[in-house]
Order: structure tokens, then C-alpha cells, then sequence
């Protein structure tokens, strides 16, 4: 039970910090900027795993634990089922607060498309690509290599921000999505910022293997 909590609250904080600087940004003239948002996406990511990674694995993604279901990380697939469900919930509560605290807001955050669904969708396939390789590659090998992981996957979520989010909103994570589309009623868009992380994510498992051999993805610790 504590794993689905903290798939939960993991995410909870995830969306309220990322969407929560949307937001800020939105209402308050631009105070944060765009790399500033982009910035607080990257640097929540890495605090939730340092915070939480050696209770559930940090996945706060639904992208990401499917990735490690398809890589061979983890046989328990009851979790793949639960910690989304924990992980949509979690979203969905940091939208509702961020609607409370803040009315004024039309989209809560929500990732939507600048101009063409199809732009946006490749953007995001490739965003979640390149970010589950990431993870794939720092949280397997050498004990140092680990240590630095959250920093690794951190910077890469604030790189992805910072160039994609113009384009798409650089969502690369369905719950991170569907928790702001449904609070603030921006549904139109939303089968593309669920479809495309996870194709995403599915790519990333081979492309690894390709590049390091079957046993890329297996680590001792693995469950």
C-alpha cells in the first residue's frame, strides 16, 4: 500500500509544482518565464525521486511504468494496473487544488497543441522517447551511476520543457496530462497526450537493447 501512496502523492506534488508554475506564469504577468516553468518541471522531478524512489521506484508516470514493464524491469504486473490508477488520481487532486487556489485559470496547465495535433503528437513521442532512454541507461550499472540518476532524469525532463514545450507542452506523461484536461474541461486534445508518451516510452525499451545487449534493462536490484 505504501507504493500506490507514494505513486500518489508523488505525483500529486508532481503536477501541483509543474502545472502550479503554469499557472503562476499564466496569471501573474510572466513572472517565471518560460524557462523558468520549464525549470521547476525538471527540478520537481528530481526532488520526488530523491524523496521517494526507494519506496515505489518514482515512477509518477504511467509512461514510465509501462516502459518498465515492456524492458523486463519488473514482472509484478498487478502494479502496472494500480500504480496508474494511483498515479491518474494523484493528478487529478493537484488539478482540482490548483482550480481552487486559482479560478482565474482556463487551462490549469493543461498541454495542448500550438498549432497541428500531428506536430504535437510526434514532439511527444519523441520528448517521451528520449526521456525514458534516459532513465533506462542511469538507473542501471554502476552504484555511482545511480546516485546521479535523479539529477540525470531531472535535467532531462527540464531540457524537454525547454525545447518541446513551445510546441506541445512537453507532457511526456498521460496522468500529468489527464488530471489538468479534465479539471479544466480541455479535452479536445487529450487522446494524443496519452497515446503519444506511451508510444514513447515503447520505443525507448528496444532502441536500449539495441544499443546494449538483452541484458540492457536488468539490474540486481530489479524486482
Amino acid at each position: 500500500m505504501r507504493r500506490y501512496l507514494s505513486e500518489f502523492f508523488g505525483t500529486f506534488i508532481l503536477v501541483f509544482a509543474g502545472c502550479g508554475a503554469m499557472v503562476t506564469n499564466e496569471l501573474y504577468g510572466g513572472a517565471l518565464t518560460h524557462v523558468g516553468v520549464a525549470l521547476v518541471w525538471g527540478m520537481v522531478v528530481m526532488i520526488l525521486i530523491y524523496s521517494l524512489g526507494d519506496v515505489s521506484g518514482a515512477h509518477f508516470n504511467p509512461a514510465v511504468t509501462l516502459g518498465f514493464i515492456v524492458a523486463g524491469r519488473t514482472k509484478d504486473y498487478k502494479n502496472l494496473s494500480v500504480y496508474m490508477v494511483a498515479q491518474c488520481l494523484g493528478a487529478l487532486a493537484a488539478a482540482y487544488l490548483l482550480k481552487f487556489l486559482f479560478p482565474a485559470s482556463e487551462t490549469l496547465g493543461a498541454t495542448l497543441p500550438a498549432d497541428t495535433v500531428g506536430r504535437a503528437f510526434a514532439m511527444e513521442v519523441m520528448l517521451t522517447f528520449i526521456l525514458f532512454f534516459v532513465i533506462l541507461q542511469v538507473t542501471t550499472g554502476a552504484k555511482e551511476k545511480g546516485i546521479m540518476a535523479g539529477v540525470a532524469i531531472g535535467a532531462t525532463v527540464g531540457m524537454d520543457a525547454m525545447f518541446g514545450g513551445p510546441v506541445c507542452g512537453a507532457s511526456m506523461n498521460p496522468a500529468r496530462s489527464i488530471g489538468p484536461a479534465i479539471a479544466s474541461g480541455h479535452l479536445e486534445h487529450l487522446w494524443a497526450y496519452i497515446a503519444a508518451p506511451l508510444l514513447g516510452a515503447l520505443l525507448a525499451a528496444p532502441t536500449c537493447r539495441l544499443l546494449r545487449g538483452a541484458q540492457c534493462c536488468v539490474n540486481e536490484h530489479d524486482e
